[in-house]
């Protein structure tokens, strides 16, 4: 009896001990999903969920410890010049995302990547943003507010735009502020209420004039071998000639020497 009550005892501690350590792990991992970035603010409330703000905080670039179960973020009024891919990758439950009044001239492919399920609206308004990335905005669905951005139009955007799947309201925030080519006249326009301006016409133009100049290539080369090849057969024929006609008379030539060998 007292070796089974001191196995016991110590098998007891072991389980207590391990317990204890599960508690604390999960503890520790409900604190990483939950806490607050140390550069925000953050509020909770039963309707809205978590919201992160970190407004005009002086931020450079978008924080890395923003909460997992975050819904709803903003940044504005920051420094922030670019947004990296995979940026809120680990915001599966974000549904607004503020980054209006920053620097942002840049946004890299799938800047937005995992967030087309949840995401509802996005605010990129007051930045710098110059081209229109297509790819950064992949798989996003949401409402965008673009306005208020020093936009070039020219045919990248108007073959990118049909190849996002935001709300179509979403592109009418993209203003016109240079294009190209610049005697189109489009500047101060919004691109997508002007359907037909045609900023490819340029470069459709081009490509008329290069094919012209390759067909003409092409014929020149085609033109040039048949030249050759008329001139190469009629030399070949003049030779067949010629040697025809030096037939007979060498036959007229063998006949006489004949005869003068009958003779002798």
């Amino acid at each position: 009896m007292p070796l089974l009550a001191d196995w016991l005892l110590r098998h007891s501690v072991v389980m207590c001990l391990l317990l204890h350590s599960l508690v604390l792990m999960t503890c520790c991992f409900h604190h990483a999903a939950t806490s607050c970035s140390k550069s925000c603010y953050c509020s909770e409330s039963d309707t809205s969920g978590k919201t992160v703000r970190c407004s005009n905080m002086q931020l450079t670039e978008i924080p890395q410890d923003i909460p997992n179960d975050t819904r709803r973020v903003y940044l504005d009024f920051n420094l922030i010049t670019s947004v990296p891919t995979n940026a809120f990758a680990g915001l599966p439950h974000l549904v607004e995302l503020d980054l209006s009044h920053n620097d942002v001239s840049q946004l890299e492919a799938g800047a937005f990547r995992g967030l087309g399920p949840s995401l509802q609206f996005l605010d990129l308004s007051s930045n710098k943003l110059v081209n229109f990335n297509a790819e950064a905005f992949e798989g996003l669905r949401a409402r965008a507010n673009l306005t208020n951005n020093p936009w070039h139009c020219d045919c990248n955007l108007q073959m990118a735009m049909p190849r996002v799947d935001l709300e179509p309201v979403s592109l009418t925030g993209i203003v016109c502020q240079t294009s190209d080519p610049e005697e189109i006249g489009v500047q101060g326009l919004a691109f997508l209420l002007a359907p037909d301006i045609d900023l490819c016409v340029v470069m459709k133009r081009t490509t008329d004039v290069a094919m012209l100049v390759v067909m003409f290539g092409w014929f020149t080369m085609v033109i040039s071998y048949l030249v050759y090849y008329v001139r190469a057969n009629q030399e070949d024929a003049r030779r067949h000639l010629e040697y025809l006609k030096s037939l007979p008379s060498r036959q007229g030539k063998s006949e006489e020497s004949s005869t003068i060998s009958t003779v002798v």
